[in-house]
């Protein structure tokens, strides 16, 4: 059964009465429900209502909190977590039973929520906030912040109504939620998966004028109807989450000439470390191993970007190898991938998997790529690529997109080695619920 937390430590935060639209309806902060949770709690969200609600209920209360989406644990991170000394709680899992989501022992508490306790009960952690990793190496971890170490947002900020698409409790939706909880003037439209597809026509019948999406997310709205996207009334826009190219940093100016277009690099581990507004993919090499205070220092380490950070998570200060692999072009550092798979061999030359990408993205009818590496006879290994065309612009004549085409224009400039050896077209881009394209 649950059980109230401490009585209310102070006052709410200053945002608490920002217009929050969620589920169709508008309300603020304040009007959320009050949720019912013990102390220290994982909960698991089936709705947006009920992770704002908790993020809220947190920075009020100071409960020792781990949120995420109910899909993204299962029933080996449920039995981490229970051993690890969190309560599990989710909205009722009808049809399934009330207790077939979390498992044997589980109860339905007064307020409706489905409990489940800890194996291994502790004292909470007063202010404690933990976040789980993407998983895009494997499993994901557990990394510990406070509502501070994720606020990265501090300074007055002009007004704007942000759109909020991340999946609950992750870092960048922690990103978008803090900044909405804690300066005024700062609204947040928040959109449900189901909605995910046409999410510009529910932005622009609320007014967004600032959105956060990954590179997919942008590409995908490009992709599937650019007139809808161009209708929503973006003065901000920012792209993290996956590496950024050049095409569409281009194709978001064209689109939107007069807005300011952001990319950042943030990560659980190391909280937000880069942030450029240039309107160029990568970062000035001056900016290598540049100290300052209450800022990251970025370093480049074996082709490896290392982060020494103010807001890193809990036992990691010092330098944070991110496992992400950067090289410098141009006076710009690139981004291009992780570096287990990034790089593949072919014939013993290196081909980074992330920069072919870049060459197939730079196609004007290419909105989606991407590339991997496929065992092959003799050479260890091939470049393969998968492509989603780009809509034909109106009015264009022109052969049709196809694999001939596109391995003439990867020949055309990348070394031969490097070439794809078998393109596949797609109609839709693919995207994961951490709105990346991993897949």
């Amino acid at each position: 059964m649950s059980v109230r937390t401490a009585a209310h430590l102070g006052p709410y935060p200053a945002g608490v009465d920002n217009r929050v639209v969620v589920g169709g309806s508008a309300l603020t902060w304040r009007d959320l429900p009050e949720p019912v949770l013990p102390d220290p709690v994982a909960v698991l969200a089936h709705s947006a209502r009920d992770a704002l609600a908790a993020a809220r209920h947190h920075a009020v209360h100071g409960t020792e909190l781990l949120l995420t989406s109910a899909g993204r644990v299962d029933a080996g991170m449920r039995d981490d977590l229970r051993a690890a000394g969190f309560t599990l709680t989710a909205a009722d899992p009808t049809p399934l039973g009330h207790g077939a989501a979390l498992g044997d022992g589980a109860v339905v508490g007064g307020d409706g929520l489905v409990v489940l306790a800890p194996t291994r009960p502790r004292p909470a952690e007063r202010g404690r906030l933990w976040l789980l990793t993407s998983g895009t190496t494997g499993r994901p971890k557990r990394v510990g912040h406070t509502l501070e170490s994720v606020t990265t947002v501090r300074g007055a900020q002009p007004g704007r109504t942000w759109l909020c698409p991340y999946a609950p409790g992750t870092y960048a939706w922690w990103q978008v939620v803090t900044l909405a909880l804690t300066q005024p003037g700062q609204h947040l439209v928040v959109v449900e998966p189901e909605r995910l597809d046409d999410w510009p026509a529910l932005a622009a019948a609320h007014g967004v004028d600032a959105a956060s999406g990954t590179p997919t997310f942008w590409r995908r709205a490009l992709h599937r109807d650019p007139e809808a996207l161009a209708r929503v009334p973006l003065r901000q826009l920012t792209l993290g989450g996956e590496p950024v190219d050049q095409a569409i940093l281009d194709r978001l100016r064209e689109v939107f000439p007069a807005a300011r277009i952001s990319w950042i690099y943030a990560s659980s581990e190391v909280g937000a470390a880069i942030v450029v507004h240039d309107g160029r993919a990568g970062f000035p090499v001056e900016w290598l191993d540049r100290s300052a205070p209450e800022r990251p220092i970025i370093g480049l380490r074996d082709g490896e970007l290392v982060v020494t950070s103010p807001h890193h998570g809990v036992g990691l200060a010092g330098p944070v190898r991110t496992g992400d692999r950067a090289q410098v072009v141009d006076g710009r550092v690139l981004i291009s991938g992780r570096l287990d798979t990034d790089e593949i061999n072919v014939g013993g030359s290196k081909v980074s998997a992330g920069l072919v990408r870049d060459v197939l993205t730079a196609h004007p009818r290419v909105a989606w790529a991407r590339v991997t590496g496929r065992r092959a006879p003799l050479l260890g290994h091939m470049v393969v690529a998968e492509v989603v065309p780009a809509p034909p612009v109106s009015g264009a004549t022109g052969p049709d997109l196809d694999e001939a085409a596109l391995v003439r224009w990867c020949t055309d400039r990348l070394p031969e080695y490097a070439v794809p050896r078998r393109i596949r077209l797609h109609a839709e881009i693919p995207v994961k619920e951490t709105l990346k394209s991993d897949v």
